[in-house]
């Protein structure tokens, strides 16, 4: 039997919403008031929905909704409300019909792959089981290299024997490579996830070098380096966090024999690092957007930007210590305040710490 060409064409995912559960109530008050939508609170995180009253937007929690309107949390318009809160981790927002996000129903993912990221996955599983069969010890990560052994007829050849020789080894016999091969190909559109979230992370890094390159610029204005210090300090906590999963990642689906021994336990493992990976990636497109249009110069928009990275970051990757120590400053300033005369008393807000 032929095996299939090394780095098929694997055309993106067919997803018809035909049939997926949607985004449906049967309490008065979901379809009475005016531009009703889910999302989560930008002060507490916590799932929100958001009416139009007197032409002002009001956040009511899940638990205020449910207390208000005596919904029971074991009734059906209570369950959909759970849903929709743990649909809000991998959507920014949703209305009134709209269909529920796959990670919650199959496990699947919601959002789509590129064939880029499908045809490096793929390559990169592929020489796995070439080194595997070669005993080599090279590890090629860099996507362009990959893609360019993609079209290397050599490299082609030992892919195909490759197969043959896990086959084998898998106790399926030389002839039944193509069942290989299909467990391959389901392996790879999993990890094309993972591809995705790497090249996500790469706007992560760049941001980081920007923070850089403004420390640099403004070295000479002690304020604004002051905060881009704290910045980058965080910046790097972040870079190095994510560094570390997607090298769990790795390390956990390296040994390919193994994995494709172990196929459906790999891909939940996958799929789980997969969705904790993009909940926490999509929270920075905003902040990834404003750096991505920031000038590398001194100009007025610079320092805000800064600090309004300080203030994203330090919630999420200031050491716990740290927090502690500027949560208690922060209440001994409030306290001094009250104490000295014309002292408001008012405790500075530094913002609350966000849980992923």
């Amino acid at each position: 039997m032929t095996a299939k060409k090394s780095t098929p064409e694997i055309a993106p995912p067919d997803r018809p919403d035909e049939g997926t559960p949607r985004v449906e109530f049967d309490h008065w008050f979901f379809h009475k008031v005016e531009d009703l939508h889910f999302q989560r609170s930008e002060q507490s995180g916590e799932p929100a929905v958001l009416v139009n009253f007197a032409k002002n937007e009001v956040s009511m929690s899940f638990r205020g909704v449910k207390r208000e309107f005596k919904i029971a949390d074991d009734s059906a318009d209570g369950r959909m409300l759970d849903l929709v809160a743990n649909s809000l981790k991998f959507v920014k927002g949703l209305r009134m019909g709209d269909p529920l996000p796959r990670e919650i129903l199959t496990r699947e993912a919601s959002w789509e792959l590129t064939r880029r990221h499908q045809t490096v996955a793929y390559q990169r599983v592929s020489m796995q089981l070439v080194n595997w069969m070669t005993g080599g010890q090279q590890v090629i990560t860099e996507p362009d290299e990959l893609l360019q052994l993609a079209d290397d007829p050599q490299i082609k050849k030992q892919i195909n024997r490759a197969f043959g020789e896990a086959a084998e080894k898998l106790g399926l016999g030389r002839d039944h490579k193509e069942q290989v091969v299909q467990h391959v190909e389901v392996l790879a559109k999993e990890l094309a996830y993972i591809e995705a979230l790497r090249d996500r992370f790469r706007k992560v890094k760049a941001m980081e070098d920007k923070i850089q390159t403004l420390r640099r610029l403004y070295g000479r204005e002690r304020s604004v380096l002051q905060v881009a210090d704290q910045v980058a300090r965080l910046g790097g906590r972040a870079v190095e966090e994510f560094n570390s999963q997607f090298l769990e990642i790795d390390a956990q689906t390296g040994e390919i024999l193994s994995v494709l021994r172990n196929l459906q336990s790999q891909i939940a493992y996958i799929r789980d690092k997969r969705d904790e990976l993009y909940v926490k990636l999509i929270a920075w497109d905003d902040i990834l957007g404003q750096w991505d249009k920031a000038a590398m110069k001194i100009q007025p928009g610079n320092p805000e930007l800064l600090r309004r990275t300080y203030h994203f970051l330090a919630p999420r990757y200031m050491l716990v210590k740290e927090w502690v120590l500027m949560t208690k400053l922060t209440r001994t300033e409030g306290t001094a305040g009250a104490s000295q005369p014309g002292g408001s008393g008012k405790q500075k807000t530094l913002g609350h710490v966000m849980r992923w």
